[in-house]
């Protein structure tokens, strides 16, 4: 599979789950999507960072979904090679080697996109 396939076959998956999420009739689970995205939101600290530290934050969590989401975003918003390279270290640097089989994930979706 590709790279850009992965990405593709994730949106789609992605997007059947969140629908399948919000239609549940559950008030605290919209509330908490509603925060999750809003989190997100340009502030005092622009989108792409707050995404960036998303990745990293998802990363040091073994989160696969999680980083793949967060490294679609950081390419929507433009990030370089080198805050990825950045947002890497940092997880490297926080969560040790353990972090290393989702590096090797984030680096190989990456490989054909930047």
């Amino acid at each position: 599979m590709s790279d850009d396939d992965i990405l593709k076959e994730f949106r789609k998956r992605r997007e059947r789950g969140s629908e399948a999420v919000l239609n549940r009739d559950s008030l605290s689970i919209k509330r908490f999507i509603a925060l999750d995205e809003r989190a997100y939101d340009d502030g005092a600290i622009p989108k792409k960072y707050k995404e960036l530290m998303g990745l990293a934050a998802s990363m040091v969590l073994r989160c696969d979904d999680c980083v793949l989401y967060h490294l679609d975003r950081c390419l929507e918003l433009g990030a370089s090679e080198e805050e990825f390279n950045e947002a890497f270290n940092i997880a490297l640097i926080v969560g040790g080697s353990i972090v290393i089989p989702v590096l090797r994930l984030a680096c190989e979706t990456l490989e054909k996109k930047l």
